[in-house]
């Protein structure tokens, strides 16, 4: 049976998303699981084609970002003025195929990582799902 997030005081602010989801341990284990799925299983081969042979880059930056659009340190956005997940992908031919592997593989991510919080595990994977499908071109 999936717990939930411990309940706070009524005076303390309400716990943000990257609270819920376990903080850096949370998202790291999320971001190590959706990599190593990329990186093995042969159905994400057109994904895994479109990235760096060492994803130990993207495994950080991804995670740093997961953190701050979370409510967590914004450390990705300091280190990226201006950036936004939309431009910095502007370079690569994202298909629905591509966006479709993306979504799959980060829904099996935060599954296999089984958050506590089942409920922002949940939103969190129906967010990123949209908005790696709006990547897509064509």
């Amino acid at each position: 049976m999936a717990t939930t997030a411990p309940e706070r005081s009524h005076d303390a602010p309400p716990a943000t998303p990257f609270e819920r989801i376990g903080g850096h341990a949370g998202l790291k284990a999320i971001v190590e699981r959706f990599y190593d799925l990329m990186d093995s299983d042969p159905a994400y081969a057109p994904l895994r084609a479109m990235h760096a042979p060492d994803l130990a880059p993207m495994r950080h930056s991804l995670a740093s970002f997961l953190a701050g659009w979370s409510g967590g340190p914004r450390a990705w956005w300091d280190a990226n003025p201006g950036k936004c997940m939309m431009s910095a992908h502007s370079g690569f031919a994202i298909d629905r195929a591509v966006a479709d592997q993306w979504a799959e593989a980060m829904r099996r991510a935060i599954t296999d990582a089984a958050p506590a919080d089942r409920e922002i595990a949940d939103a969190m994977g129906d967010v990123l799902v949209r908005m790696a499908k709006g990547m897509a071109r064509g």
